[in-house]
């Protein structure tokens, strides 16, 4: 049995090869051109000669050429290594220095400064790829083969390397097999019922799971067609919409379309899925949205290390889907949730979410101890978040994630999870939305602060808050200090930043007073 990804996902292309897969605003690509077009990369890249398993590191643009030397690498036997667009020299210094990638490919905007700290980091060959699919990349392979035979691949080998995004010290590169990933891509296409005739909203960013093994696969391994946009593009997002059939977003794209009155029912009237993942999302969001469209958003639960855990049903006949939970493990992967002695807790009860599956990786690259920490003596990893099965109304299968573990607050003796003070917080008059951490405190260790982002137009009364939370909540729970501000700090997944509040509030109350 062939294992490489690329012939999975080849295995759910259309017959009729020559129809549209993938659809720009400035032109289109047939199927038969994503196979001719990796196909070419893919022998450039044979031709450098570098051993397989070699890693190929990315850092450009999103366009369908970026995707295509995606799959030119699997093809051709090599680890796929995509870096976040937004970094900079210092933060790409580390992942070369640490990945070793023979091939670098880069934006030409930052070749004069890449090249040289390719080479310096030991790559053979370094390549520029622009947003309109040119560069030196498509101009060496442009007389190469087009017709290559894709390299043989065991399950076992690796297909990607994924860096961690690295708030707390050193980010880590997640190794991803050729089986993690074509098991994840399998299981969602049953899941959420993919289907030949679906065409895809595609606005997510490729160097991260959510856009390039999520999205970019379910569609691939479908046979589907892809809208491809750069990012969410209000304008084209309504032009396009009508004839698609699946979304998938950040839980901020959905407050921004929802913003717009345009966005109504009639206009999804093909629509059959919408997904929000790589961030929580709001209850408010959730409900809103389904009041405008008539359709409740998919909300799921994944991480770099493992791709998709757990997911909401799909079908009305599997249950319903619950604002604030992240639904049940999909087929074939187990999650628990369990006490700091790895004891499982019973459904209610908030713990370390842990989880077991065909999809979860092998480990870290290069770091051997961090990896034998991450997984239990019975081999299940530990994901890092903080998270509850069932609850009040909820199905005891169900997992909600209350928080990351890092952004447990222990004030005075006692946990507090911030997601709890938050859904209380984020339903008070005039607050669109907030974030609770711990800060330094001189009696309490840490003590719990809010900060608040006010609905436009609106200014919360900060002392009826605290009073009405003081009335709702364990006095520990209560935010000893709440702060409004214009925006909560986000990466660009969507994911709030609280190491950069803390780091912002760190003296709030340590700071002598003069």
């Amino acid at each position: 049995m062939e294992h490489n990804l690329y012939s999975v996902l080849e295995s759910g292309f259309p017959q009729d090869r020559n129809s549209i897969a993938i659809e720009t605003p400035a032109r289109s690509y047939t199927w038969a051109d994503i196979d001719a077009i990796s196909g070419r990369m893919a022998a450039l890249l044979s031709s450098y000669n570098i051993p397989l398993g070699s890693r190929v590191a990315v850092q450009v643009e999103k366009s369908p050429e970026a995707l295509m030397l995606y799959l030119a690498t699997l093809r051709a036997g090599l680890v796929y290594l995509p870096l976040n667009t937004a970094y900079r020299e210092g933060e790409v210094r580390y992942f070369l220095q640490d990945a070793e990638p023979a091939v670098v490919v880069c934006s030409p905007s930052s070749e004069s400064w890449c090249e040289p700290l390719a080479r310096d980091c030991g790559a053979s060959h370094v390549l520029t790829l622009d947003a309109n699919g040119g560069g030196s990349l498509m101009e060496a392979a442009k007389n190469q083969n087009p017709a290559f035979q894709t390299v043989s691949r065991n399950a076992d080998d690796l297909a990607a390397i994924l860096y961690t995004s690295g708030t707390t010290g050193r980010s880590k590169g997640a190794m991803l097999s050729h089986a993690n990933l074509s098991s994840n891509a399998k299981t969602l296409h049953d899941y959420w019922g993919w289907r030949s005739d679906d065409i895809l909203l595609h606005i997510l960013p490729i160097f991260h799971v959510h856009g390039l093994f999520v999205a970019a696969h379910g569609a691939l391994l479908a046979g589907a067609r892809m809208i491809w946009l750069p990012k969410l593009d209000i304008e084209q997002a309504l032009q396009y919409l009508p004839r698609c059939t699946v979304m998938m977003g950040v839980p901020t794209h959905y407050v921004r379309i929802l913003e717009e009155p345009r966005f109504t029912k009639e206009l999804c009237s093909n629509m059959r899925l919408f997904i929000s993942g790589s961030a929580p999302l709001l209850v408010d969001t959730f409900r809103e949205f389904e009041a405008r469209i008539g359709m409740p958003i998919l909300e799921r639960y994944g991480m770099s290390e493992t791709v998709m855990l757990t997911s909401n049903p799909y079908e009305p006949a599997q249950g319903k889907r619950i604002p604030g939970t992240v639904g049940r493990a999909l087929p074939g992967v187990s999650v628990r949730v369990v006490d700091d002695q790895d004891q499982p807790l019973e459904p209610g009860q908030p713990g370390h979410v842990q989880v077991k599956g065909p999809n979860v990786f092998s480990g870290y690259w290069r770091m051997p101890e961090k990896t034998r920490e991450e997984f239990t003596s019975d081999g299940w990893f530990r994901t890092g978040d903080i998270g509850i099965m069932g609850g009040e109304g909820i199905p005891s299968d169900y997992l909600s994630i209350v928080g990351r573990s890092k952004d447990l607050i222990i004030s005075g003796g006692y946990n507090v999870y911030p997601k709890e003070i938050e859904l209380i917080i984020d339903e008070a008059p005039g607050v669109q939305e907030s974030a609770v951490i711990g800060v330094p405190h001189p009696d309490f260790g840490e003590a719990v602060m809010a900060v608040i982002v006010a609905r436009p137009g609106v200014a919360p009364d900060l002392d009826a808050l605290q009073a009405s939370l003081k009335k709702q909540l364990a006095n520990f729970k209560v935010p000893k200090k709440i702060v409004q501000i214009d925006e909560l700090p986000r990466n660009t997944m969507g994911k709030v930043q609280k190491n950069m509040l803390r780091q912002t509030y760190a003296d709030t109350f340590t700071v002598s007073q003069q």
